[in-house]
């Protein structure tokens, strides 16, 4: 950015969702002059984060029984920083305007609960941070009973769908041009990943890992005991996501048992 002779004074740094990978220079480039926005309900997110310690983790973990071997790979996300990050909340259908452009801000959650995309409308411009993705597809994990994630990031999808858009610019990987065919590929990859659960939980009762364990992911290990921490971690909160997606449609249910959760296929649906 010094090689730009960009002056950090007069930037503003918008963040498109609350992850570490997205905010990580957040604080350092505030301290530089930059001006910081993001949604109101993921810098609350964000800063509600940075005050959970390593306990909460543990709690987690033991929800998703994962086990305490698998601890340390979820202690990366405390290497944030701890400081409450100061920043210029964002709702739909506020305005950026940089030069001759003019940037909508559309609530877009499910990958996180307050994520958003930026509507060029006149040049059919739309940058989906990690909503909409090539090649791969954006992580969609368990927040909370009350927020069905994977719902909201179905009706985001069908949200974005109905938009006049030229470009896509995601977050990760290549840009988008036939977005509508994109997001049909993902509706469908999540609609394999619902049956593909309900099988799982059809007999007897899973708790979330035990269901990410029976899956099918593009990795390169062979068995689930060889995935790293990090990667039960995720593929967990993605199980837990499906079923509780299961739950919101009322095909499954959820039990706690001494702090762990487990689902259930319900009985009309055992067919």
């Amino acid at each position: 950015m010094k090689e730009l002779n960009i002056d950090l004074a007069k930037t503003d740094l918008v963040l498109t969702h609350m992850h570490p990978d997205h905010t990580g220079l957040a604080d350092d480039l505030k301290k530089l002059g930059c001006k910081v926005l993001i949604s109101k309900k993921d810098g609350k997110l964000l800063n509600f984060t940075r005050t959970l310690g390593p306990s909460v983790y543990a709690e987690l973990n033991h929800a998703l029984d994962l086990g305490k071997e698998d601890f340390t790979g979820s202690k990366e996300f405390g290497k944030e920083s701890t400081e409450i990050l100061e920043y210029y909340p964002l709702a739909e259908g506020d305005v950026i305007k940089i030069g001759s452009y003019e940037l909508e801000v559309v609530d877009i959650p499910g990958h996180t609960p307050g994520h958003i995309g930026l509507f060029d409308r006149r040049n059919k411009l739309f940058f989906s941070g990690d909503h909409i993705l090539n090649e791969i597809t954006p992580n969609i994990t368990f927040w909370a009973h009350e927020f069905d994630s994977l719902g909201s990031f179905i009706q985001s999808l069908n949200k974005i769908y109905e938009l006049d858009i030229d470009t896509v610019f995601p977050a990760h990987r290549s840009i988008i041009k036939d977005y509508r065919k994109r997001i049909e590929e993902i509706i469908a990859h999540h609609g394999e990943r619902l049956d593909e659960v309900s099988q799982i939980i059809r007999k007897e009762k899973k708790t979330a890992s035990q269901t990410a364990a029976e899956m099918q992911w593009s990795l390169s290990y062979d068995k689930w005991e060889d995935f790293p921490g990090t990667q039960k971690w995720f593929a967990s909160g993605e199980a837990m996501s499906h079923l509780e997606h299961l739950v919101f449609q009322g095909k499954a249910q959820r039990i706690q048992e001494n702090g762990t959760i487990y689902y259930a296929l319900l009985k009309n649906e055992e067919q």
